[in-house]
């Protein structure tokens, strides 16, 4: 099995609700998005998929949430936008352009500071 990863970023306002402390307040983060994609076997080039690809396909869905206040977005109305959330989120964006291609998403790790993420494997 190959995994290959890429590291992207975004900037982003949120709030937390219902966790108390400060992070209740409206904050933001520079967030740093890592997507790692596992395959069988190489292609006939010997790349499990193009890096440009992985990361073109990363860049659209962190578009979506740069520069935003991510309690704005109707995907969080319902949730908090954590680092967990996010994870999920992108997680299952890339999934769907990755399954057309026959690859699988292994992970998202969404970072919001440099010693704290979370990742989403899914299922």
């Amino acid at each position: 099995m190959y995994e290959v990863t890429i590291r992207r970023s975004f900037s982003a306002a949120h709030t937390l609700k219902e966790i108390g402390g400060k992070c209740e307040e409206l904050h933001g983060h520079n967030f740093v998005v890592e997507v790692s994609v596992t395959v069988p076997d190489l292609n006939r080039e010997g790349l499990a998929i193009d890096f440009r690809v992985l990361k073109r396909w990363t860049e659209e869905i962190l578009e979506t949430l740069d520069h935003k206040y991510l309690n704005d977005i109707p995907y969080f109305n319902a949730l908090n936008p954590s680092a967990e959330n996010i994870a999920r989120f992108v997680y299952e964006r890339i999934a769907q352009k990755a399954h057309l291609q026959k690859i699988r998403v292994s992970r998202v790790t969404v970072w919001e500071s440099e010693d704290a993420r979370a990742s989403y494997e899914g299922k």
